[in-house]
């Protein structure tokens, strides 16, 4: 089992107890994801420390105001770690006021480029931002591997897929609210399927209604609840399901 998208420096608990709750149920893999510098090197130091653990390195889009050479640069720099294999997360987010659009464009071809340079795989955020999320992947991204983080554009699937993005879901596709999104889950081929939990943000509805309060945090161990919700979805066993994207991530990422 793995969890291809987390946040570790934003969990409350430390690292070890992260990582130990993750094993103790089988996730044997995770990509904690940095969204500016100073968690750009949490993350590089949490893959240091934990053979379980590996790197993302990127500018999240409400993280790119005033983005320029020099924040690349520092991108740069941080990519060349042995320990990280993408980069991003990087995007369009439009919901939020956190950068201007010029800024998060500039700093999204910037990490479009970057993947190309590297030969990593391009890990993207997009909210309230599909149409142009998509297109400035078409116009810049040809040939660069790319993972459609927390995937929320269930109409645009096909599309995604028919340009080769691999397609990641997190807790929030367990929602009753969400059924254009489990509906896109169940329709997406095997190779091209992951799972992540983007802890501590969307815990699944297992965890939500734990003790009825509604908000556990999310944390790498819960995404098994993702996992055997996407399993009874496409009428697969959990077992067989966790190896699927246990391939697909090392294939994607390169993690051994």
């Amino acid at each position: 089992m793995i969890d291809s998208h987390t946040h570790l420096d934003l969990c409350r608990a430390p690292n070890a107890e992260l990582v130990a709750a993750a094993d103790a149920v089988g996730v044997t893999r995770m990509l904690t994801v940095g969204v500016d510098g100073a968690s750009c090197r949490a993350a590089l130091a949490a893959a240091e420390d934990f053979p379980q653990v590996y790197a993302a390195i990127g500018r999240h889009p409400n993280a790119a105001k005033g983005f320029d050479e020099a924040d690349l640069a520092e991108l740069r720099a941080l990519a060349a770690h042995e320990r990280c294999l993408a980069i991003g997360e990087t995007g369009l987010d439009f919901y939020r006021e956190g950068a201007p659009r010029a800024d998060q464009e500039r700093a999204f071809a910037a990490q479009i480029e970057l993947a190309r340079e590297t030969c990593k795989p391009l890990v993207i955020h997009s909210r309230a931002a599909d149409e142009d999320t998509l297109a400035q992947l078409a116009a810049e991204a040809e040939g660069v591997s790319v993972v459609m983080h927390c995937f929320s554009m269930p109409e645009r699937l096909q599309e995604c897929l028919e340009r080769g993005y691999a397609i990641s879901f997190a807790g929030n596709v367990t929602y009753k609210s969400a059924a254009d999104l489990a509906e896109a889950a169940a329709a997406v081929p095997e190779e091209r399927l992951l799972v992540e939990t983007d802890a501590p943000y969307l815990s699944p509805q297992a965890v939500r209604t734990l003790k009825g309060t509604g908000k556990s945090r999310n944390q790498p161990a819960f995404v098994v609840h993702t996992l055997a919700f996407l399993a009874e979805l496409r009428g697969v066993s959990a077992s067989e399901l966790g190896a699927t994207v246990e391939r697909n991530a090392a294939r994607v990422f390169g993690w051994a």
